[in-house]
């Protein structure tokens, strides 16, 4: 019998640590590079006074009629301008041109307690000083702006997240292992993903619906960029990639996910604006809960801590020390199934909450709030 194996599990794709391993590293590729240049030009033929091997032509140029090879490079001229490099004093993250008036967004887990950045233009070698307007870890997004933002921003356009379909074509740009600028392609994998990320360092281990799953690859550094689709809109952030247990733990080839734009610039909007998320979009229950443990001291629900007064859970008649066990048709056995759940519905929706209490098993409906 095979041993089971543990499902794919993501991870925030950055901030990129910096310091002399990232400038080895980055050496060490173009080293690389530089090197299979010339044994690509090899064989043991002697080159003539102008430096063409004897006995042979020089290479034909290469074709530019290609059409998605141009749509490429239009939409890479179009949005390399608007994504920046943000460096922290423990890492590196990706970020993108809001506005004219130097906000940046990007990723909660990019800027972690910092609160001063530099931020470095992909059109420039200066760093920029910036500063924190505001992080909501819950959707793991942030904005930080440019003290003095230089004339000639490019803030960046956003898409439609609702005209998001599979197969679309897609480019991630960001700082991928502190390499700035760099792009790569796939497609769009799947949409309307809710994963959560694990908690740890700078990741606020959120729980997030409704993502852009993609098969561009993101690495760390990412964080932050843009994924991009071929009318040079932004359609998410570069958030996560996955990991392959089979692999020992190092992200799993082509499974990257975004968060999607609607969610940015709902986030961005009030975060520059207030400082703060009054309306994050998500739903809610109302209320503060933890992990239920059965007698054989198993996960086998979320027990309600405290109800929000006057909130949708209130409302339906929940009380503290109710064990919700199913929210739908989804079962929920921890905290975070209770999250996951939740992160999969809108505010407004009406669902069904099955809860045990007194070892009774109830039924509530419940019209969901906004967290």
């Amino acid at each position: 019998m095979h041993p089971k194996k543990e499902p794919t599990r993501p991870i925030p794709a950055g901030p990129r640590p910096t310091g002399p391993r990232l400038l080895l590293s980055g050496a060490a590729l173009v080293l690389a590079a530089t090197l299979v240049t010339g044994c690509s030009s090899g064989g043991s033929s002697s080159a003539g006074a102008s430096g063409t091997p004897s006995g042979s032509s020089s290479a034909p140029a290469p074709s530019s009629g290609n059409q998605l090879q141009d749509d490429y490079q239009k939409v890479i001229a179009n949005v390399l301008p608007s994504v920046v490099q943000i460096t922290t004093a423990t890492g590196l993250g990706s970020g993108i041109v809001y506005d004219t008036k130097g906000n940046i967004v990007t990723n909660a887990h990019v800027v972690g307690n910092a609160k001063t950045f530099t931020v470095t233009l992909p059109n420039s070698s200066k760093a920029l000083e910036a500063t924190l307007v505001g992080s909501y870890p819950e959707s793991d997004l942030a904005v930080v702006k440019l003290n003095s933002p230089p004339s000639g921003l490019k803030p960046a356009t956003f898409g439609d997240s609702g005209k998001v379909e599979v197969g679309q074509i897609t480019l991630a740009m960001g700082s991928p292992l502190g390499l700035s600028s760099s792009v790569t392609q796939g497609i769009v994998s799947a949409t309307g993903r809710t994963v959560s990320e694990p908690k740890g360092g700078d990741s606020p281990g959120a729980t997030i619906g409704n993502m852009v799953q993609t098969s561009a690859a993101i690495n760390p550094g990412n964080s932050g960029g843009a994924l991009v689709n071929l009318s040079s809109q932004v359609i998410g952030i570069n958030t996560l990639a996955a990991t392959d247990p089979d692999m020992n733990g190092s992200a799993a080839p082509g499974i990257g996910f975004a968060i999607p734009a609607a969610t940015i610039t709902n986030i961005a909007d009030q975060l520059i604006k207030d400082g703060k998320v009054s309306n994050s979009g998500r739903a809610a229950l109302g209320i503060s809960a933890r992990t239920y443990f059965n007698s054989d001291f198993q996960p086998a629900g979320a027990v309600v801590v405290s109800v929000t007064a006057g909130g949708p859970a209130a409302s339906a008649g929940l009380q503290p020390g109710d064990v919700i066990t199913k929210v739908g048709d989804t079962a929920v056995t921890t905290l975070n199934g209770l999250t996951t759940a939740l992160a999969a519905l809108q505010p407004g929706a009406k669902v069904t909450v099955t809860y045990q209490r007194e070892g009774e098993t109830k039924t509530a409906e419940v019209t969901l709030g906004s967290l």
